[in-house]
């Protein structure tokens, strides 16, 4: 007996939960793929495990002041941890999940274009292949389970069932992103609030206003806990000179032209791929697949008069620079369907070059600067190779990416976690006072203090990537800034142990190499460390 219609359905949404699924985990697993603890969650991670338990890491001026107040991150987060997982594997699922939805709707969203099923995997594939966005330094698919690694799918969702014109399930899913990361889902806001004020869909944007009012309610319970500034301060000098120094992303001003101009470049695929593809728009998709890219351009000139000019402390906060990430992620989709229709129309070399658009963006983040040859090589193969396999297009995406980072040679993270640093981190945690503060005093702009913080849950006096959140507050700015100074920014030198001590350092970290008086109470291969007080 064959199936009815509800079976049929019930098969094809299975079969269509299985495939978003499937690029989900080739994506985390193969390529673009994941870390942990060796980019922002050296930042989220240690606020978490204070949150979680006082007690241990109260020292760290990088937990004192969690900056996850105004965000449901830290409550997903903990309510998993109380399920039994750790936080590594809570936010992991998390974020293994959230990229699902986002492929999914991709995949929605490709399907609006007039693609058919195998077409639209195929684009919604290249997308999850990801991309970096040179200049403000932000990713597609995020490689850490940070809020915007949520939040960034959350969107890509809701952009499918906006173009499907489900309308209700696009209202939940940017209030999920918006709960998770306000400033990266403002953008769709703002076009989505248009399209539903044509469309006369108002009760779509209600999940906003209940996503708002969550995180006014919420935000209650850490105000205590967070450093409070004007909504309409401006920079002072230091504050200007530490950001510039450490988060240069954030102004304009400090970008290569190249940057500048890749991203205008990137607008005009955009622009040419919507042209040619432009009788299979729906209003829905039309305004999407421009409006949010219109508002990425527009956030460079935005961004320079605010902050580079009228030096506005909210800005770096927000970053309304990271809107540029539609810029691609448009030219990608779009690209990927340009090809699609290409290829219909047999014309294969045209075809290749639009899939070319489509595939370079993962794995070269700035196409006016110099192509690696290897990379080169393999994106075109994998071009070529999609205009050709027609109705098995979708395993061009697949094969992109296996091929991409082992023929390609390209790769996207280094893996910075070593056995001598796990011995360092487990020593400590054993072996030292839970109030201990430690300085790795000769590796100045190294990552391997944060990793050490998480590991141990061991305070650090200071550490570069600590140094980022120099964006957020005045007061620890100037208290990092001050640490810096004082230890890291001056070089080690072992007769600077007296003076570290009288800083509250409990314990120092340096090469194994380096000699003092005094001797270590811990030795491996990599580390030495030395007891202060």
């Amino acid at each position: 007996m064959k199936p009815g219609a509800d079976g049929w359905r019930r098969a094809a949404g299975l079969t269509t939960a299985a495939a978003a699924l499937g690029l989900a985990l080739l994506s985390f697993f193969v390529f673009p793929g994941h870390t942990w603890l060796e980019q922002d969650t050296q930042i989220y991670v240690p606020m978490l495990e204070h949150l979680h338990d006082p007690s241990v890491l109260g020292n760290d001026m990088l937990a004192e002041q969690p900056q996850v107040a105004f965000t449901l991150y830290d409550e997903s987060a903990r309510a998993l941890r109380a399920t039994g997982l750790s936080f590594r594997r809570g936010l992991e699922l998390e974020q293994i999940a959230t990229r699902a939805l986002g492929i999914w709707g991709l995949f929605l969203l490709a399907g609006a274009l007039g693609l058919a099923e195998g077409a639209a995997w195929l684009a919604a594939g290249f997308c999850s292949l990801g991309a970096m966005i040179a200049g403000p330094q932000v990713l597609t698919f995020e490689y850490e389970p940070t809020p915007r690694a949520f939040a960034v799918p959350l969107v890509m969702c809701a952009m499918g069932l906006t173009a499907r014109g489900r309308y209700w399930g696009a209202g939940i899913a940017s209030a999920g992103a918006f709960l998770y990361h306000p400033p990266t889902a403002l953008p769709f806001w703002v076009v989505f609030l248009g399209i539903v004020g044509v469309r006369r869909e108002w009760r779509a944007a209600a999940p906003l206003g209940v996503a708002a009012a969550v995180l006014a309610l919420a935000a209650q319970n850490q105000a205590s806990a967070a450093e409070t500034q004007s909504l309409f301060a401006r920079l002072d000098g230091l504050q200007e000179k530490l950001q510039r120094m450490r988060t240069a992303y954030a102004w304009i001003s400090e970008w290569p032209w190249s940057r500048i101009v890749h991203h205008l470049a990137m607008f005009g695929m955009v622009v040419s791929a919507w042209a040619r593809l432009r009788r299979a728009f729906t209003f829905e998709t039309r305004v999407l697949l421009l409006g949010l890219p219109a508002l990425g351009i527009a956030s460079m000139p935005v961004s320079w008069v605010l902050l580079d000019h009228w030096k506005w402390a909210l800005v770096p906060q927000v970053q309304p620079m990271r809107m540029l990430l539609f810029v691609t992620l448009s030219a990608q989709l779009l690209s990927a369907a340009a090809g699609a229709t290409a290829v219909k129309r047999r014309a294969f070399a045209e075809a290749a070059g639009w899939f070319l658009v489509g595939l370079a963006p993962a794995v070269h983040p700035v196409l006016t600067d110099a192509f690696p040859l290897r990379a080169a090589a393999v994106v075109c193969a994998l071009a070529v190779g999609a205009g050709l396999l027609r109705r098995w297009a979708p395993a061009a995406a697949v094969a992109a990416t296996i091929a991409i980072p082992t023929l390609g040679g390209v790769v996207n993270y280094p893996h910075l976690d070593t056995p001598e640093l796990e011995q360092l981190a487990g020593w400590a945690a054993a072996s030292t006072p839970r109030d201990a503060v430690f300085l790795f005093a000769d590796a100045p702009r190294s990552l391997d203090p944060g990793i050490f913080r998480t590991k141990a849950l061991r305070a650090v006096y200071v550490d570069w990537k600590g140094g980022g959140q120099v964006n957020y507050l005045a007061a620890f700015a100037a208290q990092w800034w001050f640490r810096w100074q004082e230890t890291l920014g001056r070089g080690f030198h072992p007769g600077d142990l007296p003076r570290y001590e009288a800083l509250g350092i409990s314990y120092v970290v340096s090469g194994a190499g380096t000699r003092t008086d005094a001797g270590p109470v811990f030795r491996n291969e990599r580390y030495q460390v030395y007891r202060l007080r």
